[in-house]
């Protein structure tokens, strides 16, 4: 067993390892210069600098709250709207012309109005953010109410059970691995969202970090953030995936 598990490791870590080893095997070889592609050990030192002086742990904060604060506003109105959907024909054909017009509209294409309405403060950031992660989640809730077993649902209305029941004994666990599937994908479409809301106006968070390693020309900063972001997604998803595998449970 444990040599499963570190040989499961090893193939888990081989690549990024690989890539680290190229990356330095071309900068010894001069094929690339670091001024636009620094080598790993200035990430690192990098890494180092900011930690110690705080920086990379306040843009971390600043765009892990506005993250968790725009994506639990969408998880919330997603379940909401995609159940009614899910369980009325009525309102889908009521919602469905404008849902369908607003779904392609990128999520970066409303900050613009985002600044507008709301200034550019946290509240327009959070607005693209729940933007951002409310259609992933809905469609994934929509589809998986309807891929819902009709006879426990005909079985629910023959015994006359209470409608909010039926939603929380069976729509919700009937849907919940689409829905799951649903809030993977819109937190991971919430840190993509975040980051471009804070390069467009932010002195604080990830995206305001990538815009001064690109305005005091230092790189490692820009690629820095980019693997902050990639790690603490990456960190995120798998706790769902953790959540997903304890309460899911298959019939």
């Amino acid at each position: 067993m444990i040599l499963k598990r570190i040989a499961g490791f090893i193939w888990y870590i081989i690549l990024p390892v690989l890539i680290i080893i190229v990356w330095k095997a071309a900068d010894i070889a001069g094929y690339i210069v670091p001024y636009t592609m620094p080598p790993p050990e200035d990430i690192v030192l990098t890494a180092v600098e900011f930690y110690k002086d705080g920086t990379l742990l306040e843009h971390i904060r600043a765009s892990f709250t506005r993250v968790v604060g725009g994506f639990g506003i969408a998880l919330v109105l997603a379940l909401f709207f995609g159940v009614l959907i899910g369980l009325s024909r009525s309102f889908e054909k009521f919602t469905d012309s404008v849902l369908q017009i607003i779904k392609p509209i990128p999520p970066i294409a409303w900050i613009p109005l985002a600044i507008l309405w709301f200034g550019i403060g946290e509240a327009s950031k959070i607005y693209i953010i729940a933007i951002g992660a409310f259609f992933p989640i809905l469609i994934n809730t929509v589809e998986g109410i309807k891929n819902i077993d009709a006879r426990y649902l005909e079985l629910a209305r023959v015994y006359e059970v209470q409608r909010s029941r039926v939603i929380w004994r069976v729509i919700l666990p009937g849907a919940l691995p689409f829905i799951m599937v649903g809030v993977r994908l819109g937190l991971g479409m919430g840190w993509i969202c975040v980051v471009a809301a804070e390069l467009i106006a932010a002195n604080s968070g990830i995206g305001s970090m990538l815009m001064d390693g690109r305005s005091f020309s230092r790189p490692e900063m820009v690629i820095l953030g980019m693997l902050v972001i990639g790690i603490i997604g990456k960190l995120m998803d798998d706790i769902l995936c953790y959540i997903s595998e304890k309460v899911i449970r298959w019939n």
